[in-house]
């Protein structure tokens, strides 16, 4: 397959924020493969740029040839019988490595799944808090004793949060904001036909009807579990706009609360298409 015959884009951005459902939608179009959830390309293609930029290795690879590597990596592992014409790779780190997404896809998009932070830690907490034994790897083991401990790790610089948001910020204020496609997870739960159809759009990829009354919960069971959180990529079987029972206490509420920039079009310089 050359590289004309199929194109690529990224699905990154916070955790708790539609990115599974997201890639369950788009994996019933048939021009679309789609991961089911964070994938090892990234961490790979990270190693190897070490390999390339650094010591004894480094003029071994000619321009063209490390994208032709690169490629070939991503390729071979999301589509490698080269059936589907358009290619989603699944993981928060694209957002800190825009500039070789655009290297290797110079029309690649990077999806970014946003969500209100409140309404983020507080489905970490249920997902965590449903386990007695508070089990879950997300939160280190010094760190699950209390909810105020494991709020304050999950939106440190370490935890699944803060760490994504701050992929997020440095993606969308960058200089590569113009590669960027926000959508909001509200949005996505409340009118998915017009999220979807403007996506859609936005990829150049022909018209599907999706169905957002049958989705299918990916076989990650396997996964999930390594992280020790059962259940952390389960689906409800339709696209439907709901809220479990907010358990945080208001001074967290109150710190995490109005920090949704992407709403703001004032602090959109770079050009990120928003759909909120």
């Amino acid at each position: 397959m050359s590289d004309s015959s199929y194109s690529v884009h990224v699905i990154s951005g916070l955790p708790r924020s539609g990115s599974t459902l997201l890639a369950a939608l788009l994996r019933q179009n048939p021009q679309i493969i789609a991961a089911s959830h964070n994938t090892p390309v990234m961490p790979m293609l990270i190693r190897i740029m070490s390999l390339m930029s650094e010591g004894e290795y480094r003029t071994e690879f000619k321009n063209g040839q490390w994208q032709r590597l690169m490629r070939g990596i991503l390729q071979s592992y999301l589509n490698p019988d080269a059936q589907k014409h358009v290619m989603l790779d699944i993981n928060r780190e694209w957002c800190a490595h825009a500039g070789l997404l655009g290297r290797l896809y110079p029309k690649a998009k990077i999806i970014c799944c946003v969500r209100d932070p409140v309404w983020i830690l507080n489905s970490f907490e249920h997902l965590i808090t449903r386990d007695p034994l508070l089990g879950s790897r997300l939160v280190p083991i010094t760190h699950r004793g209390t909810q105020h401990d494991r709020i304050d790790y999950l939106a440190s610089r370490e935890g699944a949060f803060g760490y994504a948001w701050r992929l997020l910020t440095e993606v969308f204020f960058g200089p590569f904001a113009d590669k960027v496609i926000i959508i909001d997870y509200d949005k996505l739960v409340r009118e998915p036909v017009f999220v979807m159809e403007r996506l859609t759009q936005l990829l150049n990829i022909q018209p599907f009807a999706y169905n957002f009354e049958h989705i299918e919960t990916p076989n990650v069971d396997a996964f999930d579990a390594a992280l020790g959180t059962p259940g952390l990529h389960y689906l409800r079987q339709s696209v439907a706009a709901s809220r479990k029972r907010l358990i945080l206490p208001p001074y967290i509420v109150e710190r995490m609360a109005h920090q949704m920039f992407w709403r703001k079009p004032d602090l959109n310089s770079g050009g990120a298409v928003v759909i909120a």
